[in-house]
């Protein structure tokens, strides 16, 4: 798939996993965890290579980031995260905490 034509999230996650960017993550108590390794992370740990928004087709207000993530223990993958009026504050606040040094543009597709 060339990604002058992903249309959506699903599309993103597909062309970042053929780059190499496997691993899915999901956040709890505080951590982010990979869901296949279970390894946890803190926000000092994890750098964001990539970050692409997007907005609901259907409905504006279903807002959403892609982060593409690379880990302190080489891990690889993708995070969805809602924001805007669907945000999860936790899961904002965990991103928010991301050291700036940790986080770039240099993966992202769209360059």
């Amino acid at each position: 798939m060339d990604n002058k034509f992903a249309k959506n999230e699903k599309d993103y996650i597909r062309i970042y996993e053929d780059k190499g960017y496997d691993s899915s993550f999901h956040f709890e108590n505080g951590k982010l965890i990979n869901n296949q390794t279970k390894k946890e992370y803190t926000p000092e740990e994890i750098f964001i290579v990539a970050e692409n928004r997007y907005e609901g087709m259907s409905n504006p207000s279903d807002m959403s980031i892609l982060y593409v993530i690379e880990t302190s223990r080489n891990e690889k993958g993708t995070f969805l995260m809602g924001y805007g009026p669907t945000a999860d504050l936790d899961t904002a606040e965990f991103f928010n905490k991301i050291p700036k040094k940790n986080i770039s543009d240099k993966k992202n597709i769209n360059k």
